[in-house]
């Protein structure tokens, strides 16, 4: 830690936006040592030992890995088959029932049609024994007119 004694301060000409300084630091024994190094520190030695155990390591986190993101793709792909054989299995279920639905309407719609057809022919039926009602009292009255 530097003391006051270590630090000079040095006034620079003022300017309009403040005033400007020169700190200088000196070291208060000029045999002292410097505090920090100028170059890095010296690595130690690797051995290809070393190399090979860290390649290898590097190899399995690797594999590691690759397994770890396909097995995530695989429970996609199952996820997405699931979701589309719900949605086949919800649209047989759909296809069914609206099938269903249609043929009720279908048969629903045939008996309205027969049994307006036979009331149909009921009222022929009426419609033919009336005309010949008329048709015999008609023959009457020219009988007796005759």
């Amino acid at each position: 830690m530097e003391s006051l004694e270590d630090i000079q301060v040095k006034e620079l000409n003022k300017r309009a936006s403040g005033q400007a300084f020169e700190v200088i630091l000196s070291p208060s024994n000029p045999n002292s040592k410097i505090d920090f190094l100028l170059s890095p520190t010296k690595r130690k030695e690797i051995s290809l030992d070393e190399i090979q155990c860290k390649l290898e390591a590097a190899e399995e986190r690797r594999k590691s890995q690759q397994a770890e993101v396909l097995k995530h793709l695989a429970e996609k792909r199952d996820h997405e088959k699931e979701v589309i054989q719900k949605a086949m299995e919800e649209n047989t279920k759909f296809s069914k029932l609206a099938e269903e639905k249609l043929n009720q309407k279908m048969e629903a719609n045939k008996e309205n049609l027969n049994a307006l057809k036979a009331a149909q022919c009921e009222k022929f039926k009426e419609n033919d024994k009336k005309l010949e009602e008329v048709k015999k009292n008609k023959e009457a009255k020219n009988e007796k007119q005759m």
